[in-house]
């Protein structure tokens, strides 16, 4: 039986690289990881670096290259990491040492940081970058300290202003990014700090001090279920989170109050109004918007209970906190109306038009106007004791009430300036009278014309005597009047002639 040729498989041994050639490689992919670093290619830097670790896992200056690389690429925390293990490999790794205090004052550790520039130092004391890294971390140690002391004082524009300066230092901050936005919101600039907060929530969706604010901003502008969401959320990543906890037990106790001042002013209970938006009110002074908000909800409710001083302040705080709520303007424009301040309601209609040009704030404007023109002429209805809407027998009782009581015959007996002012008020009665006894010329007057222009009425000139006589009974007849002291206005009698 003739052989079989069997194909048999040949057992190829593995490759094995020596100790030096690992490292010849390692180097290898230093340099290529060098060059583009050079062309600022950090991507493919971080790339060929890497692949130098994996070759040599023990040379410290390929984790302080790549280390060199992530800080380009903004990348700190991971930066930070191979710093550290650069040092641990070699304690005497200047650079390591000086990467790793920088990464650590882009984070924010001024204490580690300086920790690390003073080890630099001890290499080799004259290191400039050193000495002038470690300046920075004082000085950003300073920031915190100011920032920190302005918080507790409620100085938020200088926390602003210390954060800046700090994060000039530490870029990388989220710390500090997280205390300027708060602050921002505090301040009321909730675009600013919801952008601050929104592009820390893009590189970590995670992170409860960004949600926190997220929602502190949504809380203020009055978005309260949207902040509520928020808060609930930094809480679920960060159970411990106190500002989240208390935010959001604010804004949950803040909505039911200010809803239930609403339901009591829908139904008529003014008084429960007032005292329930009273109570919102005292939740959460920071909130600013919704304080506006309230602070006009008890106003209204007050003009409702006749409380139009208290209302006019009310919206003086509403406007107080946001120059812009037009709804307190025309509130507290319509009690200074009610109140006869005329000039003030005037001052308000004007601020509300030149804000928002509509025919209902021009009409509420034009009247004003008109009744501030009124307020300032005599006004005939004071002069008689009768209100605006008095008919014509109590505008007839009113006259010969007053008529009586300044005609200058009851006051002969008197000093001559008494006479004199009971003779000008005598006549100002008969010329009320003589306004609005006349329906065209009270009409006029009521509508706020000048009746010095109407060719029919002269004030000036006109006989109150002779409005006297006529209402008292024509040409012949006429008044004697008790001049003695005790007299009173009603003592009087006919003279027939």
């Amino acid at each position: 039986m003739a052989a079989v040729d069997i194909d048999v498989p040949v057992e190829i041994e593995p490759q094995i690289y020596n100790r030096e050639d690992m490292e010849r490689q390692a180097e290898g992919f230093k340099e290529q990881g060098n060059a583009f670093y050079s062309k600022k290619d950090y991507s493919e830097a971080f790339n060929y670096y890497t692949k130098a670790i994996d070759a040599s896992p023990k040379t410290a200056s390929y984790y302080g290259n790549r280390a060199a690389t992530l800080m380009m690429l903004s990348r700190f925390r991971e930066a930070l990491e191979d710093s550290q293990q650069a040092v641990r490999l070699d304690d005497c790794f200047m650079k390591g040492h000086l990467r790793e205090g920088k990464c650590h004052l882009s984070l924010g550790n001024a204490m580690a940081a300086s920790r690390c520039f003073l080890k630099v130092l001890e290499l080799e004391p004259s290191n400039r970058e050193a000495q002038q890294e470690n300046k920075n971390a004082t000085t950003l140690l300073e920031f915190e300290r100011m920032a920190e002391f302005g918080f507790e004082k409620r100085d938020f524009r200088k926390v602003v202003y210390c954060m800046d300066r700090a994060l000039a230092l530490a870029s990388a901050c989220h710390r500090f990014k997280i205390l300027k936005a708060e602050c921002l919101a505090l301040l009321g600039r909730y675009p600013e700090a919801q952008s601050v907060a929104s592009d820390i929530l893009r590189m970590d969706s995670t992170n409860a001090d960004a949600l926190y604010v997220r929602g502190l901003c949504l809380y203020y502008e009055d978005c309260i279920d949207k902040a509520v969401q928020f808060f609930v959320q930094a809480l679920r990543m960060a159970p411990d989170h106190e500002k989240a906890r208390v935010a959001c037990r604010n804004a949950k106790a803040l909505k039911a109050k200010k809803e239930e001042g609403n339901h009591a002013f829908k139904s008529c209970n003014y008084n429960a109004a007032y005292q329930l938006y009273t109570e919102a009110l005292a939740i959460d002074p920071n909130n600013i918007k919704t304080n506006a908000k309230l602070y006009c909800n008890r106003a209204t409710a007050g003009a409702k209970l006749k409380k139009l001083d208290q209302a006019i302040e009310d919206c003086s705080s509403a406007i107080k906190l946001d120059d812009t709520y037009i709804k307190a303007y025309l509130r507290r424009a319509q009690c200074y109306m009610d109140t006869e301040q005329y000039e003030e309601a005037v001052r308000d209609y004007e601020k509300v038009y030149q804000t928002e040009k509509t025919s209902d704030h021009k009409h509420l404007l034009k009247t004003a106007q008109m009744e501030l023109k009124k307020s300032k002429r005599k006004d005939y209805y004071k002069v008689l004791g009768v209100g605006k809407n008095a008919t014509e027998d109590e505008i007839k009782k009113a006259y010969r009430k007053r008529a009586l009581m300044h005609h200058p015959d009851r006051h002969s007996a008197a000093t001559p300036e008494v006479q004199k002012e009971e003779e000008k008020k005598f006549k100002e009665v008969g010329e009320a009278f003589t306004v609005l006894s006349d329906p065209k010329k009270k009409m006029r007057y009521d509508n706020g014309h000048d009746l010095e222009d109407d060719s029919n009425f002269d004030g000036g000139d006109f006989d109150a005597n002779n409005i006297f006589r006529a209402f008292f009974g024509g040409q012949g007849g006429g008044f004697t009047f008790d001049s003695s002291p005790d007299s009173a206005p009603g003592n009087f009698f006919f003279q027939f002639g």
